[in-house]
């Protein structure tokens, strides 16, 4: 059996690339928000999400947040691209 986690996906994109982002997303995630996405995903893909979306936003520009959960206690977050937004911290 597959080990899945769950995670949240929110980004800020330029308006260019869009489009293609909500497509990744909605690939791997259920749409939950506007910018925001989140469901169960496998490790394998999960690693192909952040794959396809390194390839597709100007990392110079656009970000976007991943919040793993491991279980309901530990969670991992990580930008891809700018982190406009790096002095803040999140607390659950």
């Amino acid at each position: 059996m597959l080990e899945k986690t769950y995670a949240f996906v929110l980004y800020d994109i330029s308006s260019e690339q869009l489009g293609k982002v909500f497509k990744i997303c909605k690939k791997y995630f259920k749409h939950h928000q506007k910018s925001i996405f989140r469901g169960h995903i496998t490790t394998a893909n999960l690693i192909k999400f952040k794959d396809e979306v390194k390839n597709t936003i100007e990392q110079d520009k656009d970000f976007i947040t991943v919040i793993t959960m491991f279980n309901v206690e530990t969670f991992d977050e990580e930008t891809i691209g700018t982190n406009k937004k790096q002095n803040e911290s999140i607390f659950i």
